[in-house]
């Protein structure tokens, strides 16, 4: 069984030691998949919602919360994100959301790119609960990790890459 990194020789949780690790290039791709009802993706397509621009704001929402993961997730190591991307497409009545996020450091972006997707996701639900609450978050998930030992990680499926 492997070993439990978070959890000390007492079976306490603590921070991972991370000083001894090398500083690598690192960076994560996830999504989340918001499905709109007909009223909601009418409403964006005629940028006509009552809470003003969705895209703008659902941006801004990830990079804050990529930002302030490390003060959502416990034990999770604060990091200084050198690029965070937000991209949002609208494909029929489902809301694409990619969170890229990248640093140079001893420990991954992931938990970051996925809290950005994730954060990203309810702003869509907030900004559009308003006009139908029967909005669905689906698929939040990793595509894509690069950087440190275990190198670069995608998910089969995808055909998304950090580079998109």
């Amino acid at each position: 069984m492997a070993k439990m990194t978070h959890l000390n020789s007492l079976g306490e949780a603590h921070m991972v030691d991370i000083s001894a690790k090398e500083d690598t290039d690192r960076s994560a791709l996830a999504e989340a998949r918001v499905e709109l009802t007909d009223a909601i993706v009418a409403a964006v397509q005629e940028a006509h919602l009552p809470k003003g621009d969705l895209f703008a704001t659902v941006r801004i929402a990830g990079i804050q919360a990529a930002k302030k993961c490390s003060d959502l997730i416990p034990l999770c190591h604060p990091l200084p994100l050198s690029k965070i991307t937000i991209d949002i497409r609208l494909e029929g009545n489902l809301l694409i959301i990619r969170a890229l996020c990248k640093t140079t450091g001893k420990t991954g972006v992931e938990m970051e790119a996925l809290t950005a997707a994730s954060v990203a996701a309810l702003t869509v639900y907030d900004m559009c609960k308003g006009i139908d609450k029967g909005m669905v978050i689906r698929e939040t998930r990793l595509l894509e990790k690069s950087g440190g030992k275990s190198g670069i990680w995608q998910a089969g499926d995808t055909g998304a890459s950090i580079g998109d």
